[in-house]
């Protein structure tokens, strides 16, 4: 068996690997793909409310209208649940015995990897670009409503989970959308949405947590050291390497990765950017001003106030995720029996990335100048160009946290697409090798090639699967406020213990 498995691993990967080299095929895939890419953009990106100037995307807009929702319901979980949250993650509540695979620490790292990175760098300077400093205001807003949709999410994904002899865990969307509906009477239904969400979730983790992650990183990297132009295939041979060491230990090892990673990664940029707004400390108020003033009186931006919310709201939902439901399979994994602890802990994710990450981004490019004059620049480019103009060496850090930001996203999304995949294909580990082999072709194909309208195909995938996850966590939504009410019940009352 073992030997059919590498045959047709060599199969598959031999001619993706020539397909990355071959002259022009990024441009003969594009045309392929590029009918797929519309018809999806035509849905996705439709704008119901156009015609009042209202141009949020209908993607956009169900992620938001969900993530308010279930902030009202819960009665505003995402303020009530932090200092829990806090508590959780230290430890306090954990209890050797307890099945799983990765603590509450790991889960939550694993996770914020597959978000933290490009969305923060590049993403807040293409809000700012667009929409002023007043998208950062409503950058934080959607950040904070989508601290609740990660914990709904998050939740099922504990409570629906399924664990083998082995202790291994499958768990997120895929079973909470089949198994919650079954139990709801719309069985059915909740079937085509799983299988749906889990063929989005392969494509994108191919495309958006793959292909996209390993092309930009090796474009700054290209930047950086111009001497480096040309050669993407090889970069992509050795970062798929270090990627198929890590994956192929599956979520411990991935995990035991991304805890060590993610924390430093993220702490290289806070720490600098923190260095930049020390320095600019008296002006705080005034940075905090303006982002607030740009968000009511947007003069001069394209759509005014409306054209301001919607930018940033789009780039929030862009960069944390939350709604889309890949975390969920993360969390799933947690040694924990009380699904709605993890379900807190997961709405750190987006406190994490939008509210503190992308809140110091935006603050330097507003002490640097850059909000008010991009210089013809956006994306990873501006970012990159306001914090050399205070720290000349701060390239060559931020192509090492791009770099960081873009292998901790690959090997979560691996995680992310191969548990979809043998949900559709079989919980083998024939079927699980199968998927890494691939995976890691594509590594190579991202690297070494332009592939514009299959990377624009895949995230538009990601995005997707916002369509049957939040449909399914409507459905949902009174077991999860039920089952908050009686965890919070029985740790008032000392029934759940702390354990440190």
């Amino acid at each position: 068996m073992y030997s059919k498995l590498k045959l047709t691993a060599l199969l598959i990967l031999l001619p993706l690997l020539n397909f990355a080299q071959e002259k022009g095929i990024d441009e003969k895939i594009n045309d392929i793909v590029k009918p797929a890419v519309d018809a999806m953009g035509e849905v996705f990106f439709y704008k119901p409310f156009a015609a009042i100037g209202f141009e949020m995307p209908l993607v956009v807009l169900w992620l938001v209208l969900g993530a308010t929702f279930f902030t009202l319901y819960m009665g505003f979980i995402n303020l009530k649940g932090i200092k829990h949250a806090f508590q959780l993650i230290r430890g306090d509540y954990d209890k050797p015995e307890d099945q799983g695979e990765v603590s509450h620490f790991q889960a939550l790292v694993t996770a914020l990897s597959g978000t933290v990175g490009l969305g923060n760098i590049a993403g807040v300077a293409v809000a700012i670009s667009i929409g002023g400093a007043g998208a950062t205001f409503w950058m934080i807003v959607a950040g904070f409503l989508g601290m609740s949709s990660k914990f709904v999410e998050c939740t099922l994904g504990v409570k629906y989970r399924k664990l083998n002899d082995l202790g291994e865990v499958s768990g997120g969307p895929m079973y909470y959308l089949s198994e919650g509906l079954k139990r709801k009477g719309v069985g059915g239904l909740g079937k085509v949405l799983a299988v749906i969400f889990a063929i989005l979730a392969v494509g994108g983790s191919f495309g958006g947590g793959n292909m996209f992650q390993a092309n930009q990183s090796f474009a700054q990297l290209a930047n950086v050291f111009p001497v480096f132009e040309g050669k993407g295939f090889w970069y992509g041979i050795v970062i798929a390497f270090f990627v198929g060491i890590v994956i192929i230990g599956g979520i411990k090892k991935i995990a035991s990765v991304t805890d060590k990673i993610v924390p430093f990664m993220v702490g290289i940029y806070v720490i600098t950017s923190l260095i930049i707004i020390s320095v600019n400390i008296g002006h705080l108020t005034e940075a905090f001003g303006e982002i607030f003033a740009g968000a009511f009186t947007a003069s001069g931006i394209k759509g005014g106030v409306i054209g301001v919310l919607v930018v940033g709201f789009q780039r929030a939902a862009f960069s944390n995720e939350a709604g889309v439901g890949s975390a969920a399979i993360a969390h799933s994994a947690v040694k924990t029996d009380e699904p709605v602890s993890e379900g807190i802990v997961a709405l750190l994710e987006p406190f994490v990335d939008t509210i503190v990450v992308c809140t110091m981004t935006a603050l330097v490019l507003i002490f640097t100048g850059y909000a008010h004059d991009t210089q013809g620049m956006t994306g990873s480019a501006l970012t990159s160009a306001a914090f050399s103009s205070v720290l000349p060496w701060f390239k060559y850090v931020l192509l090492l946290a791009i770099v960081l930001f873009a292998f901790s996203t690959m090997i979560s999304w691996s995680y992310y697409g191969m548990k979809s995949w043998t949900y559709l294909f079989g919980n083998t580990k024939k079927m699980e090798n199968l998927y890494k082999v691939i995976f890691l072709a594509f590594v190579v194909i991202g690297a070494s090639a332009s592939l514009g309208a299959v990377i624009d195909f895949s995230d538009m995938m990601i995005l997707g699967m916002a369509f049957p996850n939040i449909l399914g966590l409507y459905f949902m939504s009174s077991e999860v406020k039920a089952d908050l009410k009686d965890y919070f019940k029985r740790l008032k009352s000392g029934e759940i213990k702390k354990f440190k």
